[in-house]
């Protein structure tokens, strides 16, 4: 099984691991210069001794003889043919000018030689013993590590505490999910990838609790919907039924079977033409944004004016408008909505002339307006109407009781709504006020 490990311990040993990497590579850094600085203190020492050593070695020899072994510094000069002109108890060996470290009887020293001109040729070196030095370097090199420890711990405690800040975001939304509650995150501050991060994890339970809440009231709809669809065919039904059984259990003449049947014709219209409504109810309950396009209303206006004459001769209508009027919507839903809207001025309105008028009230709203000069809506029934298998005192016994209901609904996917006034027809005007840019709004 693999092991995990919180974000903020592991953001805590990155940060204690690249402040290992730099202190290593700057530990090796200052400590070679710690030692180069430590032999160049030991050659200017040899340097500054040199120049009295100069003004003559052989005195200088014999004074370093007598202060014997509790004298460090060793000193020894050659002649020009390369032999010992004089020597301290240490004898360094022969080397070209400057300064290095050599190894003499297995101790190291530290030497500078130079050339004496004058009064003869002679080269002259002096030393001192390497441990000092490698005993300070090694000193400052410790101190060198407890440093760069300190730093490393310093730096792994501060990424433990600036990787909490920074994960805290994340240890909110997981608190709020595992209590169900999916709501915006509190910044933190300070930490932008952790917040932006929050952000999108937020918005992101966001949209899954709104599909959550659309499903629920979908299913809600659609429990309401089937409730009240079995409710309103069940009536239809039982009357088929009823007349089935008469036709099938009395001995009835010719005219009553006919009335019978006729009936049973009847219903079946009925129930057919609540099926057919109920299919288009719900076809504009599933409406995405993606069946909405640019649609000419004029035109729908005109298309369902001409059907509406030839499904009616009684009737006649006109259609009063601008030459175009383009909006982003459902052109069948559109047209769904006019065609009902005539329908119910002719069957249940009983009128005779119809006028529809559309028009661009502003920039972000088009108004289509149905009047006719029919019996009118009684002013008690005008909100009733739009709701779901309500039929109006003077409604048409075969109406399904759903014609307004689609006009109603057809009004809200397009971001605007649909009610009934007076019309100077002497009927009733529908209005339906539609949004050209608005958002479609689910009905509810």
């Amino acid at each position: 099984m693999t092991r995990t490990y919180s974000l903020r311990a592991r953001v805590a040993a990155a940060t204690a691991l690249g402040a290992t990497i730099i202190v290593v590579a700057l530990g090796f850094i200052v400590s070679q210069a710690i030692e180069r600085n430590n032999l160049q203190q030991i050659d200017q020492r040899l340097e500054t001794v040199s120049k009295l050593v100069l003004l003559n070695a052989d005195i200088a020899v014999r004074v370093l003889s007598v202060l014997g072994p509790s004298n460090d510094l060793a000193l020894t000069f050659r002649n020009a043919d390369d032999s010992v002109g004089g020597t301290t108890s240490v004898e360094l060996p022969a080397l070209a000018d400057g300064s290095r470290t050599v190894d003499v009887d297995g101790t190291p020293y530290r030497v500078f030689t130079t050339t004496v001109e004058r009064p003869a040729e002679q080269k002259v070196s002096l030393g001192l013993p390497a441990e000092e030095a490698a005993r300070a370097t090694a000193d400052q090199r410790r101190y060198v590590v407890a440093a760069g420890a300190l730093a490393i711990a310093a730096s792994g405690g501060l990424g433990w505490i600036f990787g909490g800040r920074a994960v805290r975001p994340i240890v909110e939304l997981t608190r709020r999910i595992s209590a169900g509650q999916p709501q915006p995150a509190t910044r933190t501050g300070g930490v932008r990838e952790a917040d932006e991060l929050g952000d999108a994890l937020t918005a992101m339970l966001q949209r899954v609790d709104d599909a959550q809440a659309d499903t629920t009231a979908a299913l809600t709809t659609a429990r309401d919907f089937a409730a009240a669809s079995a409710h309103e065919l069940r009536t239809p039904l039982t009357a088929m039924r009823t007349d089935i059984e008469v036709l099938r259990t009395l001995d009835l003449d010719d005219a009553q079977r006919t009335e019978i049947l006729d009936d049973l014709a009847r219903t079946q219209g009925r129930v057919e033409a609540t099926l057919a409504a109920l299919e288009r109810l719900a076809s504009g309950e599933l409406a995405s944004d993606s069946d909405y396009s640019d649609t000419d209303v004029v035109e729908i206006c005109d298309i369902a004016a001409q059907d509406a004459m030839r499904h009616f001769p009684d009737l006649t209508v006109r259609v009063d408008a601008e030459q175009a009027l383009i909006m982003r919507g459902l052109s069948a839903g559109l047209r769904l909505a006019v065609d009902n809207a005539l329908s119910n001025a002719a069957r249940h309105g009983r009128a005779h002339n119809v006028v529809i008028t559309a028009a661009r009230r502003t920039d972000d709203a088009i108004v289509v307006t149905v009047d006719d000069d029919g019996i009118g809506v009684p002013e008690s029934e005008r909100t009733a109407v739009f709701e779901r298998f309500y039929r109006g005192a003077s409604a048409a016994k075969s109406g399904s009781g759903l014609g307004l209901a689609l006009v109603a609904q057809q009004a809200q996917l397009h971001g605007g709504r649909a009610y009934f006034d007076v019309s100077p027809l002497g009927g009733a005007r529908l209005v339906l006020e539609l949004s050209a840019s608005r958002p479609p709004t689910s009905p509810r």
